[in-house]
């Protein structure tokens, strides 16, 4: 048994048993990755995968069993290497950060300033994804913290902190009909076209729950990944927006107004998440501290819980 083949087991996994897929994605070839899988099979006296003729559809039971043995094995062989980098270079390194749009544009540019300043030699990898890919990445461990609203709280596999609370609310072009209306109410906004997120991002669950709970069928006429792009088409006179409060600036949105109306929804909790048994390095624990200044760095080592626990 060997770490070739183990990261072949895995690999065949995540590319849905395609082989052709699992040799591109190792440098390896096809033939090569079918003969490490049946010298591992061979060698521990069982089938791993259910064939169908040639290809393999699926896992036998004791693969499974082993899927998961192989992932622990091959995620604590990252934590190895980070636990090096720890000691040899405690203050150089990277750091990844998944998140998505509103979060990075409009929460973070501060704390990442602020971050820089202290870690100048910490290359911060930033990548705006959804909620469900930035659930991914930490599982994968492709990316040390997670940022988001959607998808990771109650995730088994990671420990998520509550970050901060939001409202969402409406936007207009300067002199519409709604800048009249008072109390706004959801029947009132309900009478235009509105632009808002897509679904699963940035709390779009609630604004179409809060409609439904006044029998209300909004006209979503059009949907977005993020605030910048909604805001663009409300200049436009397209609708109007609904977007995350914290994602307006009078200062630079001159052109639209932001209505009285965070009270017509609900809260919305924005988390930070790693994975359970993930080793992070001293600055990550900074970042998250930076975020969270109540959050000590040994609160969060109890949570997650690490195999090798570094002072």
């Amino acid at each position: 048994m060997n770490f070739q083949q183990l990261r072949i087991i895995n690999e065949t996994v995540k590319r849905n048993y395609n082989l052709t897929e699992v040799a591109n994605a190792l440098f390896t070839s096809q033939s090569g990755v079918s003969k490490h899988i049946k010298d591992l099979e061979d060698e521990l006296n069982i089938e791993l995968f259910i064939r169908k003729g040639k290809r393999f559809i699926g896992l036998t039971e004791p693969g499974k069993e082993l899927v998961k043995i192989v992932e622990r094995i091959l995620f604590d062989t990252k934590n190895i290497k980070r636990l090096a980098e720890q000691f040899s270079n405690h203050d150089q390194g990277h750091l990844t950060l998944a998140t998505t749009h509103t979060q990075a544009q409009y929460t973070l540019p501060p704390v990442v300033a602020e971050f820089k300043k202290i870690f100048p030699k910490v290359q911060l990898i930033l990548h705006e994804s959804r909620p469900d890919e930035i659930l991914s990445m930490l599982i994968d461990g492709e990316a040390d913290i997670g940022i988001a609203t959607e998808a990771l709280e109650g995730a088994v596999d990671l420990v998520s902190f509550p970050y901060y609370t939001w409202q969402h609310a409406v936007i207009v072009p300067a002199g519409h009909p709604l800048q009249s209306v008072y109390p706004l109410t959801l029947e009132a906004i309900a009478e235009f076209p509105i632009i808002t997120y897509h679904h699963g991002m940035t709390g779009r669950f609630r604004i179409d729950q809060v409609f439904a709970k006044m029998g209300l069928i909004p006209d979503v006429a059009m949907s977005a990944l993020d605030a910048d792009v909604i805001k663009t088409y409300v200049k436009l006179g397209l609708g109007i927006g609904i977007i995350a409060s914290v994602a307006f600036s009078p200062e630079r949105d001159t052109t639209l107004i932001k209505l009285d109306s965070e009270y017509l929804f609900e809260k919305n909790t924005t988390f930070i998440s790693v994975r359970r048994n993930h080793f992070l390095r001293g600055y990550a624990y900074r970042f998250i501290e930076l975020c969270m200044p109540t959050l000590s760095e040994s609160v969060i080592r109890s949570d997650i819980n690490p195999l090798i626990d570094v002072e």
